[in-house]
């Protein structure tokens, strides 16, 4: 399960944001890696609680649905399961590019298409086949990635120039509250683990163990891998690979090859836990009469939600080989922190409940951290854009339509 956070948090974003954040705050940014981490870390103290009362399949669905209805779950639910399915179309379709370092043949035309079918279909095939599988896989993706990632710092670390860490003057509020909304999408994604909480054993103490462990992880590799490309590479503020650019600095052509396998192993492992949870939180919403029943079915031999896996795969293929829904990715880090602002906020009331399953995990700071877990959310959503908000206001009515002609539909049975 440290795996799984791993590869849910560990994504592409860590492989770009460096350059960007810095180009946005400079040295600064080593202050926005710390503040958001620990904005995050705050949030996940708040998940590591709530999620310590279930042990059903659902994440941030079923804390919603639990805490306060079916309609406010069903509104998470939805935007977790857009924002999976986005950030599996965004991610894969940089997959060909990278391959393409080793195989220049498959980043473009017919051998690309070929090649992002037949990473979503066996992909889709594992995810059938058990959830034991798929721990596997995100076992050898996460130990791949962490391999790379403790070369690139155990070596970077001794190329390091000081000089480049003098701090010039302070960035604007708003550049420097961007580069902290933009470091959300990288710190986050540790809510997937928590979707399949029905298909581990013990996942009331399991679960809150593994967010904690595996978020000081990412924690650790990420301000160590941002403090060794301001240290070493100087046009870091227009690199658009950093991690590549800068282990070419200190491990030559290889550094860059050995990187660039990293990224591979990265996305692959978070592509194989995003259709791990787009499916789980649509089989939890199906189990409880929010979506068509079919959906909720259970495959006989491998006892995985077979058909909302073969759904989120089928999604995925559409949306990764039209591309035409890939401006949604837009809208990713603002539907999570919508859905994580209202689980921080179910931490007081279930405290407050005594009809509800007991905590097996006590965030420290209880109820003073998940309310101020819940003004970290509001603060980072009021620096979205016009268009995201937008953007999330459709996605929301597109699924409350669904939820209305389900209710609709099923009405005469009932």
């Amino acid at each position: 399960m440290v795996a799984v956070v791993i590869n849910a948090v560990i994504g592409a974003g860590i492989f770009g944001l460096p350059s960007k954040v810095f180009a946005l705050a400079g040295n600064y940014s080593l202050i926005s890696f710390v503040l958001c981490a620990a904005c995050v870390c705050l949030i996940v103290l708040s998940f590591a609680e709530v999620g310590s009362r279930f042990s059903t399949t659902g994440g941030p669905y079923l804390f919603a649905r639990e805490t306060y209805g079916p309609l406010t779950g069903f509104t998470v639910g939805w935007l977790v399961w857009v924002a999976r399915i986005t950030s599996f179309s965004a991610n894969i379709n940089l997959l060909p590019a990278y391959l393409g370092f080793f195989f220049p043949q498959v980043a473009a035309g017919l051998p690309r298409a070929i090649l992002l079918t037949t990473i979503i279909v066996l992909l889709t095939v594992l995810n059938v086949r058990g959830v034991r599988k798929v721990a596997d896989a995100s076992n050898v993706f996460a130990a791949g990635k962490l391999l790379a990632f403790l070369v690139f710092i155990a070596v970077g670390l001794f190329f390091i120039v000081p000089g480049r860490f003098v701090l010039a003057a302070a960035p604007d509020y708003r550049s420097f509250s961007q580069t902290i909304l933009l470091l959300v999408y990288a710190f986050t994604g540790f809510e997937m683990a928590l979707i399949p909480a029905g298909e581990i054993r013990n996942p009331e103490k399991i679960l809150p163990w593994a967010l904690l462990v595996g978020m000081s992880i990412v924690v650790a590799a990420y301000i160590a891998i941002q403090v060794i490309c301001i240290g070493t590479l100087p046009e870091l503020a227009t690199s658009q690979r950093p991690l590549a650019d800068a282990a070419a600095r200190f491990l030559g052509t290889g550094g860059a090859v050995m990187i660039t396998a990293g990224i591979v192993l990265s996305l692959s492992g978070n592509l194989n836990i995003l259709i791990l949870s787009a499916s789980r939180v649509m089989f939890a919403m199906a189990e409880h009469d929010q979506l068509p029943a079919w959906l909720a079915r259970v495959h006989p031999r491998f006892r995985t939600p077979a058909a909302t896996v073969v759904v989120a795969g089928a999604v995925n293929l559409a949306l990764t080989l039209s591309g035409t829904f890939i401006y949604l990715v837009a809208i990713s880090t603002i539907s999570r922190l919508i859905t994580y602002m209202i689980t921080c906020s179910a931490l007081p009331v279930l405290r407050r409940r005594v009809n509800v399953p007991k905590a097996m995990f006590h965030a420290p700071g209880g109820t003073a951290a998940a309310v101020l877990a819940v003004l970290i959310c509001i603060w980072l959503l009021t620096n979205s854009t016009f268009v995201e908000a937008r953007d999330t206001g459709i996605a929301i009515a597109v699924g409350l339509a669904i939820y209305l002609l389900h209710r609709r539909l099923r009405s005469p049975a009932a």
